[in-house]
């Protein structure tokens, strides 16, 4: 079983010929590999962000929650529980509440997105207005740990997507369950 890079929308084998394996913490054998990234990776997965984010960001709250919402019931019916414990060694039910929490994840964030709303704030003289907006300001670079792969991955992503940014995850290299279980 081989990782693959997603990047703008496609799986990919990334631009260069590193590679690191994937083994299995209990037997300790490989059960595949994931490419290392390289610059042209990131340079491509930085323009794609980008990009993403322009669409992103224009959608109302309303839209971005209800795409969040179908991902979380994606994430339901596609969970990979053993996934998370062959990559990386977690005890079975504890992948199984993981699995579980990162839906849950999702739509809370999705719900948040939609009361990211500004305030009135009082001015000292009666002729101002004072305004605070919230808006997306681009995208988002991310780094999460081995120790929850899903469940941190997920929390990045859905923050950053109810805010209005687009975002790009490093994924830890001792697990790939992370960029491939959903």
């Amino acid at each position: 079983m081989s990782a693959s890079l997603f990047i703008d929308g496609v799986w990919t084998e990334g631009s260069g010929k590193r590679r690191g394996k994937i083994l299995n913490p209990a037997t300790g054998q490989q059960t595949g590999e994931v490419p290392f990234v390289e610059e042209a990776d990131l340079d491509r997965a930085l323009a794609a962000a980008q990009k993403g984010f322009l669409v992103w960001k224009a959608m109302s709250p309303v839209e971005r929650s209800k795409i969040m919402r179908k991902a979380a019931g994606h994430m339901r019916e596609r969970h990979e529980a053993r996934a998370i414990t062959a990559e990386q060694g977690k005890p079975i039910a504890e992948a199984r509440i993981e699995a579980a929490l990162a839906p849950e994840h999702t739509e809370w964030n999705a719900e948040e997105g939609r009361r990211a709303y500004g305030r009135l704030i009082p001015a000292r003289a009666s002729d101002v207005t004072q305004i605070s907006l919230r808006e997306p300001i681009g995208p988002v670079a991310a780094f999460s740990p081995w120790n929850f792969p899903v469940n941190q991955v997920v929390r990045k992503i859905v923050s950053a997507l109810a805010a209005g940014c687009s975002i790009i995850v490093k994924a830890p290299e001792e697990t790939r369950v992370a960029r491939s279980s959903w």
